[in-house]
């Protein structure tokens, strides 16, 4: 066998989309993945940390869910990020994502606490068994869960339940994803998390990606992929030099997310703001958004895209 094709690809982490008043909405969110479709992305990470999950009740996870698969699902691939602080309301959003008919779920090992690995697996097995058949894939984020780094034994038990898709990575060392590849084998999907990594991933092994600044800026990750796929590592290496350089511009603003959205703003897309503790943007920030803008656009020309 081999890692699917729908997995091969580069899959933005969907932003939260708002209201004026900074509720959940559901007509923006339609919005921006009738966007992603319209750029030809093959798939989207929804209710992850992009999606500003941990500041969002069950229901309002659900409601973007919902609006995300009555506008694409079926057209584009469609990961839910089901983790959430209890393991009750983790199987609630498994559930509830199986039954819209999402291709996988995805979750972390657990927020707050710190996790030890008997507690990670009983965690991931109680929503495999309160679910039917829908794959999951493992969110392994060590800088965000206590330092929780998935290890190898762990992985290969879940892989041997038949339910296990393969990893989201950010670990942040490359050299996990070719653990984890040499664990799964080839048919067992593996993305690189760090956009600043994207192109070291794919090397060491990923199959695909899925990130946090693909969303206001997914052309140049797509015309990375190609440049990938056709053996330019020259050209691939550039590419992500500039990539690198824009999120690091992007952390100029007040806060990456509002950043995104600002971006998406200009580009036509309304996600609305952020929401607290997250800081939305000031009157300074406008400089900011407009150039990194810019200059987007400008990379998006010189490579083509």
């Amino acid at each position: 066998m081999a890692v699917a094709e729908k997995y091969r690809a580069v899959i933005p982490a969907f932003y939260a989309c708002y209201d004026d008043e900074g509720n959940v909405s559901r007509e923006r969110a339609a919005n921006l993945a009738k966007f992603y479709l319209s750029l030809g992305i093959k798939g989207l990470y929804v209710t992850g940390s992009s999606g500003e999950c941990v500041f969002q009740s069950v229901e309002e996870r659900k409601a973007t869910l919902e609006a995300v698969m009555s506008a694409v699902g079926g057209k584009m691939t469609i990961i839910a990020h089901v983790a959430a602080p209890s393991t009750r309301d983790s199987i609630e959003l498994a559930r509830h994502a199986e039954s819209l008919g999402v291709d996988a779920i995805a979750m972390v090992p657990g927020f707050f606490y710190v996790p030890n690995e008997k507690m990670v697996e009983k965690y991931w097995r109680d929503v495999l068994d309160a679910t039917e058949n829908v794959p999951l894939f493992i969110y392994n984020i060590p800088g965000t869960t206590n330092g929780f780094n998935l290890p190898t034994p762990l992985f290969e038990r879940l892989l041997a339940t038949g339910r296990v898709a393969g990893v989201k990575n950010s670990s942040g060392a490359v050299q996990d994803i070719l653990r984890f590849r040499v664990a799964g084998g080839d048919d067992v999907a593996i993305f690189t998390g760090p956009d600043e990594q994207y192109l070291a991933g794919r090397m060491m092994g990923a199959s695909g990606g899925i990130g946090g600044t693909y969303g206001y800026m997914p052309e140049l990750f797509m015309k990375l992929e190609e440049l990938i796929n056709l053996g330019d590592m020259e050209k691939s290496a550039a590419l992500q030099k500039e990539i690198t350089n824009l999120i690091t511009e992007t952390k100029h603003a007040s806060s990456l997310y509002a950043a995104a959205k600002g971006v998406l703003r200009l580009r036509g897309i309304e996600c609305g703001s952020v929401r607290a503790p997250f800081i939305s943007l000031c009157d300074a920030d406008k400089e900011i958004i407009e150039n990194l803008y810019s200059h987007i656009k400008d990379t998006m020309r010189r490579f083509g895209c």
